[in-house]
């Protein structure tokens, strides 16, 4: 995945592994950041959101 690419809510879904409303939990608690253009919800940089946990995890 590239730095500047936008995932759709299904493509994060699957990438991450996780359901639509533990997507959308994440995105609600502000753990992993989204953006509105229109009326469609994009994802930037899962590998930012992986990296923190993993180094989280790590502690």
């Amino acid at each position: 995945m590239r730095d500047d690419e936008l995932l759709t809510v299904p493509e994060a879904m699957a990438r991450l592994k996780i359901g639509r409303s533990a997507l959308y939990d994440l995105i609600r608690t502000r753990n992993l950041a989204s953006l509105t253009i229109g009326r469609a919800r994009r994802i930037p940089a899962l590998a930012d959101y992986v990296q923190r946990h993993l180094e989280e995890a790590a502690r």
